[in-house]
């Protein structure tokens, strides 16, 4: 089993009744429908960073180059741009 931790949140009323809204709607528990949302932060964030530091490597001359050599073969039908 996962080692679980507990977190006291304090949250203004009017988003707690706003999660406790869309929770019920989305058919999971309070606890759920939070876990979910800072994992997909968590997410976003992580995702942005990766990219960033992708970026990072990256060489517009390399893609000029790249975009710039001849060869392949022309589209077959129904694939073209």
């Amino acid at each position: 089993m996962k080692q679980r931790s507990n977190y006291a949140l304090r949250l203004p009323k009017s988003l707690k009744a706003g999660i406790e809204k869309a929770a019920r709607e989305d058919g999971v528990s309070f606890n759920q429908f939070m876990v979910s949302a800072a994992a997909e932060k968590l997410s976003a964030l992580q995702t942005m960073e990766y990219f960033v530091e992708r970026a990072g490597r990256g060489s517009l001359s390399r893609f000029d180059e790249i975009m710039a050599r001849g060869g392949g073969e022309t589209p077959i039908a129904g694939d073209e741009r």
